[in-house]
């Protein structure tokens, strides 16, 4: 597949909302040795500062916190402004590229569950602690988003966050996740 331009820092410097509902359409791209594997972005949520009680942010400022994680190795976009803790989590991708890499690391499992979560996008795309931190923009970065195609508001849904059970309202139900219905 012929690359397309990479999203520059402008694009992730605006709202969080904004940034996460246009992402979906976009290609993230993980290079490995000169090699693509790569998907289009299909799902996001977005976790906006300290009083989003969803966001791990809303402990405040801490090591944790400097990134946003969780159990396995996830992968969110920092947005808006420095020093300001919001970020879009990739929730989920249609892969495009590097599939045999792809099928490897997801051996076993049907290819509509390859990368349909965002621990599992991580695995496929063999993003780990090695990435941690790193900026998506440089020219020589490893992990980057290319335009792609402008999916319309009628095949996006958006609903709340997934696993945010023990979280108050109105975080809980706050419709920060955005879903794109995508045929390849």
């Amino acid at each position: 597949m012929t690359s397309a331009p990479r999203l520059e820092r402008q694009f992730f410097n605006r709202p969080t909302l904004q940034v996460a509902r246009e992402l979906l359409g976009t290609r993230l791209v993980r290079l490995e040795g000169g090699e693509r594997t790569a998907g289009i972005i299909v799902e996001t949520e977005a976790y906006i500062g300290e009083e989003d009680l969803g966001c791990h942010a809303s402990i405040g400022y801490t090591p944790r916190t400097r990134v946003l994680y969780g159990m396995y190795w996830m992968l969110n976009f920092v947005a808006e402004r420095e020093g300001f803790p919001a970020a879009v989590l990739i929730r989920g991708i249609v892969p495009t590229e590097g599939l045999e890499r792809i099928a490897a690391r997801r051996q076993g499992r049907p290819r509509g569950q390859w990368t349909d979560g965002p621990g599992k996008i991580c695995i496929a795309l063999a993003i780990n602690r090695a990435q941690n931190e790193a900026d998506l923009c440089l020219p020589e970065a490893e992990i980057f988003v290319e335009f792609g195609e402008n999916i319309p508001d009628t095949c996006v849904t958006n609903g709340p966050r997934v696993g945010l059970n023990g979280v108050p309202e109105p975080w809980k139900s706050a419709p920060w996740r955005f879903v794109a219905r995508y045929e390849t």
